[in-house]
């Protein structure tokens, strides 16, 4: 008489091993089935059962402390593990997890390497890829297992694959210190069972078939040291919520170990096995794919259709096989529909084999409170069409719409901007917004869409930093702010605020704003953050934001910045760049803000520009502003010219300010033939070395002016020397010969002062 319960070894991810299980448990008819997972996961039972929950899904299990951890159990409608809990919730039966409780997997260190424990195996199924010959463990699995025609054909095989694959593997897995400890586990959970007084014979153990021969003895005594292992196992304090997955996640290619390189494809076989027609994953295989190509602009017959399923079948005639396998359906398909070349059908085949689905679950479903939080405005906010794996562009204009009665209405897309943008705050992923600032800063903004499990896992690791994702947002904000080493990233910190709408998270980090602005001393910080904040007064009222606290602000770094420029603009050449950035920064907040004072601006500038004490690049991007803003004459352009381009002015200074002035008004500039005869008569009064040294610095000058630009200086020097200006022109934007380029590149990193 039998006195051992039934070990039913599966495949995580197996159509064939859920559909055989489904008749075995339908045979056996057990009081209690045991199936593979964290023993603390019961009551996510009910939830995986209710008829609104669609897979694939997960129960995700996370710490309550930072730095949050998580681990995901995934389920596909033909998972084996999955199909047995809905048996036994449609018959009756008893189902327990029975696998250690997720707290104490959280605890493990080996958790960080769950994943490459997985990958470690890839040596070991290569070995047996070598025994099975060319088709490899996958297509034999799918031959073997997924096409057994009985639950007990697939039991056996199933069972017989784990051990030979334990045989190979054992003592040799990173984690196979925690094999031993999950079976011991597994073993106790069985006896208990037992001793609750279900005979041994009335239970079915649902679990990997690598597990199998590590369970058969689970009658024997454990030793001291397995019994005070498991009762000193490390715990942490965990929760977990079912979170909607997708098809691609699930597939062996994302890096999931106990995925299946084609989880849409096993999709179809569950279909044909519920169906009781074998062939239909072939028909529905290379129907999809000519569908996708079809969709694609790509002409595929129904003939190319019919002799891709008679080839298909032919090659699995040849290799052993009654029905196509996978390989045998790509090869099919590849000659059929793609004329021979993989490559014309590729996107259809990964269409076909990973596939794009995504699991739902009802309202209210095992979720964390900012997961409601997040789903309740996705619907309000009509976002739901974008929960897609595949990107999708998203439009918005933030203005109001005066077509539709309702505020909510009205403001839709700024309340869309403002709970995606607290979602980037939070660093959850599902939108990407596109830098589109200079094109339509005020009222426009486009983003990319695309949902994935990550952002799910992103969105419950923020579950602790508030119960909604305002809260949230608001708390994260809070931290940058009192994290910010510089003012830098607390304009940041304010920025964000008013691209979320939230005014009270602003005013939090304008008052820490407030209190570095008094000892900042550095223009590149300054300038950045007056940046920054004339972006948010400028464009906060399109977003119904108050920006009026930030002017006072933004008045106290500007009168700032205005009082170091000329010191900080005595530097070497290596720091010019960022200054020329600074000033630019500062003369756009200038231009922007009437409140700001004008006239400080203009007295830096003024003495950054006439200084002989300064960096000369500096000293002409100063002028150049002064120029562009009508407060430098004809008259003083030309007496700046002969002071910084004269026979006395060392090369490179000359040049260097040339350099700088020419940064701006370039037509300006060109219209002025004074301008072109003193640098002109400078460059011939310049001896040869002298004039190497400054053609460095005219040559970076002139290297991104355009064609156009080029002809008109050549106008200019045609007129002055009376040549032909055609003429000129193709000697000015004539290439360089190589010798020539080369003497100019040795020129450029020639040390001058050595």
């Amino acid at each position: 008489m039998r006195r051992e319960p039934f070990f039913f070894g599966i495949r995580h991810l197996s159509p064939a091993g859920a559909w055989h299980l489904r008749h075995f448990l339908e045979e056996k008819r057990p009081r209690l089935v045991l199936v593979e997972g964290p023993c603390d996961l019961g009551d996510e039972m009910n939830h995986m059962c209710d008829p609104r929950t669609r897979a694939p899904f997960a129960v995700l299990s996370y710490t309550q402390e930072t730095p949050v951890r998580t681990l995901l159990y995934p389920f596909s409608e033909y998972s084996p593990e999955y199909q047995a809990v809905l048996w036994c919730a449609q018959n009756a039966s008893e189902c327990r997890f029975m696998d250690l409780p997720s707290d104490v997997f959280l605890a493990l260190p080996s958790v960080h390497r769950a994943e490459e424990g997985e990958e470690g195996r890839l040596g070991v199924y290569r070995a047996l890829d070598e025994r099975l010959g060319g088709d490899g463990h996958e297509t034999f699995w799918e031959r073997t297992l997924e096409q057994a025609e009985t639950a007990e054909g697939y039991h056996q095989g199933a069972n017989l694959f784990g051990k030979s694959l334990r045989d190979l593997t054992q003592e040799k897995d990173e984690d196979w210190e925690e094999i031993l400890l999950r079976e011991a586990w597994m073993r106790r959970q069985i006896r208990e069972a037992v001793s609750s007084g279900i005979l041994p014979e009335e239970m079915v153990v649902v679990t990997g078939a690598y597990h199998v021969e590590g369970l058969r003895n689970w009658e024997e005594a454990p030793s001291k040291e397995e019994t005070k292992a498991l009762d000193g196992l490390p715990r942490t304090e965990a929760s977990h919520t079912l979170m909607p997955y997708s098809d691609y996640r699930l597939s062996s290619r994302s890096g999931y170990g106990a995925g299946n390189k084609a989880p849409a494809y096993y999709g179809l076989i569950w279909e044909a096995l519920r169906a009781g027609e074998p062939m239909r994953a072939a028909y529905g295989y290379l129907a999809r794919i000519a569908g996708y190509q079809r969709g694609h602009g790509s002409p595929v017959s129904s003939a190319e259709v019919i002799e891709g399923v008679r080839l298909a079948c032919e090659l699995a005639r040849l290799r052993g096989g009654q029905v196509p396998a996978l390989r045998d359906l790509r090869d099919a398909a590849t000659t059929c529909l793609g004329g021979g070349s993989m490559a014309a059908i590729s996107l259809a085949v990964a269409d076909t084999e990973i596939g794009t689905g995504i699991g739902s679950l009802p309202e209210g479903v095992s979720r964390t409170s900012i997961q409601e939080d997040f789903y309740r405005q996705m619907k309000e906010l009509k976002l739901e069409k974008y929960r897609d794996i595949a990107a999708q562009d998203l439009s918005l204009d933030l203005r109001e719409n005066r077509n539709v009665k309702s505020e909510k209405s009205a403001f839709l897309d700024l309340s869309r901007s403002f709970f995606l943008h607290r979602l980037r705050v939070l660093g959850v992923h599902f939108a990407t917004v596109k830098d589109n600032r200079q094109e339509n800063a005020t009222w426009a903004e486009q983003w990319v869409a695309r949902w994935t499990p990550e952002a799910e896992i992103e969105l419950v690791e923020s579950a602790l930093k508030g119960d909604t994702i305002i809260q949230a947002a608001s708390f994260a904000m809070k931290e940058r702010a009192e994290g910010a080493g510089d003012m830098g990233g607390i304009a940041q910190v304010i920025e964000d605020a008013f691209l979320c709408g939230m005014a009270a998270a602003a005013g939090y980090a304008t008052d820490i704003l407030a209190g570095k602005a008094v000892d900042a001393v550095s223009i590149l910080e300054l300038a950045g953050t007056a940046e920054r904040l004339s972006l948010v007064i400028r464009y906060g009222s399109i977003r119904r934001v108050d920006e009026k606290p930030l002017e006072p602000i933004l008045v106290r770094i500007f009168y700032r910045a205005c009082l170091l420029l000329p010191g900080a603009c005595s530097c070497d050449e290596s720091a010019t760049d960022g200054m020329v950035t600074a000033m630019d920064q500062l003369n756009k907040a200038a231009l922007a803000h009437e409140f700001l004072d004008t006239q400080e601006w203009i007295t830096a500038l003024s003495q950054t520009a006439q200084r002989d004490d300064l960096n000369t690049k500096l000293s002409g991007f100063a002028a150049a502003i002064l120029l562009e803003r009508g407060l430098m004459d004809a008259k003083q352009l030309q007496q700046e010219v002969s002071r910084r381009l004269s026979a006395g002015t060392p090369a490179d200074l000359g040049a260097g300010w040339f350099e700088g002035l020419a940064m701006k008004n370039r037509y300006a500039l060109i219209a002025r033939l004074s301008l072109w005869e003193s640098l002109d008569a400078y460059l011939d009064a310049l001896d040869d070395e002298e004039f190497k040294r400054a053609l460095v610095f005219l040559r970076r000058a002139f290297s991104d002016f355009s064609a156009r630009e080029k002809d008109e200086i050549a106008e200019n020097l045609g007129e002055l020397w009376g040549l032909n200006a055609a003429a000129v022109s193709e000697a000015v934007n004539a290439p360089l010969e190589s010798s020539s380029e080369e003497l100019i590149e040795s020129l450029e990193e020639f040390d001058f002062d050595l």
